[in-house]
């Protein structure tokens, strides 16, 4: 059996300035593990979703979401937001 790399994208979103989210790090095995290892050290969300993993890891750095991909990214953010609220961040 072949074990399958981690794999981790982080995205960004300035509401001031973006029309979309954009990818902001990606990658898979040792560099997914620091992604993911910053992510916890910063107190940013995580949310594992292997499915969206795999589709935004095909798009470029910087390179803000499709609009195939908003209604997945919303309820992302959306669970995110909640999670800031509970901690209230926001």
């Amino acid at each position: 059996m072949i074990k399958k790399q981690k794999k981790a994208v982080a995205l960004e979103y300035k509401q001031s300035s973006d029309t979309a989210p954009r990818i902001t790090a990606k990658g898979r095995g040792y560099i997914a593990d620091q992604i993911i290892d910053l992510a916890q050290t910063h107190g940013i969300p995580i949310k594992e979703d292997p499915d969206l993993v795999e589709l935004l890891s095909t798009l470029e750095l910087n390179q803000e979401i499709p609009p195939e991909l908003y209604m997945v990214v919303a309820e992302l953010l959306a669970y995110v937001y909640s999670l800031n609220r509970k901690k209230g961040s926001l």
